[in-house]
């Protein structure tokens, strides 16, 4: 064949599924639970900073990104070069395996957890190890050092998972990161850790600090509400930080993105009150899934996990039935995000009509 050819490992990338929005319904009204997206509309500040922001969309945005550097330094109390941002902490996964791995070498993650990983480990030619979780949801982090081999580059830790919703505690990680060799980078995903309430929480920050070999990666799109925007950052060692930012996608973060994230560092008291309001709201849906005879794994993100098995894409549509749109993954399992406290009672009625028999 003469024609230009894709490298062989794209065409075994596998797809992104996103999550569906709700179509209108006459006399209902539907909410979108299959996205983990803050309910919450922007606050004003936030708003006006933004707004701001798109008045010079002409304009190249600051490609140093740094009035969002600094801010973020000063809220982490830790320099500038210890920091990447990028497009949503996910393009920080796309770019470490793109930046430490050559064709073959091995990226180690739990399984099922987030989407994304097999994506950006196969798009770089790197190959993808996946450690099965353990029936309530969790990381079976013994299992995962047992897997580590000569080939292992990469250790992915999703904590709070997702989308099976335990976390890890830092107990439980620090005994992990005795057993992993110092030439493998272990990158905590942090995208959830604001919903975390649990005893002996991992401390990312304090984690890295520790350690030459750890990275944390955390995101603006959940707690702070700036799905749309689309801004992340790493909390690395320096020499792992350089690496990220000499791979990052020039003027990846958009002006709007960095105005906005400055300006959600400024309301954090407002914006985390919201996500208290959220973290009480998932309490009353486990209690309320409980008081109907569902069970699900524990619920540390804005999410919670039903074990559906085969009959997953039933449930969806049972779901879609009551006016929420939920996150199938057929034959696992279906992620529900906490969202409007009249959706959250539906997901409590989807469990009292449907998941009660399962």
């Amino acid at each position: 064949m003469t024609s230009p050819q894709p490298r062989e490992c794209v065409s075994r990338i596998p797809a992104y599924v996103a999550g569906k929005p709700p179509q209108p319904r006459a006399g209902l009204t539907t909410y979108k639970l299959s996205s983990n997206e803050n309910p919450y509309p922007p606050l004003p500040g936030v708003l006006d900073a933004a707004a701001r922001a798109a008045e010079q969309m002409n304009r190249y945005p600051d490609m140093g990104n740094t009035a969002l550097y600094e801010a973020l330094a000063d809220r982490l109390g830790l320099p500038t070069d210890h920091l990447a941002l990028a497009t949503g902490s996910v393009a920080l996964i796309y770019q470490l395996v793109q930046a430490f791995c050559e064709p073959g070498d091995e990226v180690l993650y739990a399984w099922r957890s987030f989407e994304a990983y097999p994506i950006a480990v196969t798009a770089a030619g790197a190959t993808s190890v996946q450690v099965p979780v353990t029936a309530d949801g969790r990381h079976d982090l013994d299992a995962m050092a047992a897997a580590i081999t000569e080939r292992t580059r990469i250790v992915l830790v999703c904590t709070p998972n997702n989308p099976t919703g335990p976390a890890v505690t830092q107990a439980e990680l620090d005994t992990f990161l005795a057993q992993v060799p110092a030439r493998v980078l272990v990158v905590v995903d942090e995208a959830y850790v604001e919903f975390v309430r649990m005893g002996d929480p991992v401390d990312g920050l304090a984690t890295v600090r520790r350690h030459e070999n750890v990275v944390s990666t955390r995101t603006f799109s959940k707690a702070y509400g700036l799905a749309g925007f689309r801004v992340g950052y790493a909390i690395a060692p320096p020499p792992v930080a350089t690496a990220l930012r000499a791979v990052s996608l020039p003027f990846g973060v958009s002006s709007v993105a960095q105005a906005a994230a400055v300006a959600s560092l400024d309301a954090e008291p407002a914006l985390l009150e919201r996500v208290e309001a959220l973290v009480a709201e998932r309490d009353r849906v486990v209690k309320g899934l409980a008081d109907v005879g569902v069970s699900v794994p524990e619920a540390q993100g804005n999410f919670v996990w039903f074990a559906a098995g085969e009959r997953t894409l039933d449930l969806a549509a049972a779901a879609d039935a009551l006016g929420i749109v939920v996150r199938p993954f057929a034959g696992d399992g279906a992620r529900v995000s906490i969202g409007e406290p009249e959706a959250n009672d539906r997901v409590v009625e989807l469990g009292r009509t449907f998941l009660a028999g399962l």
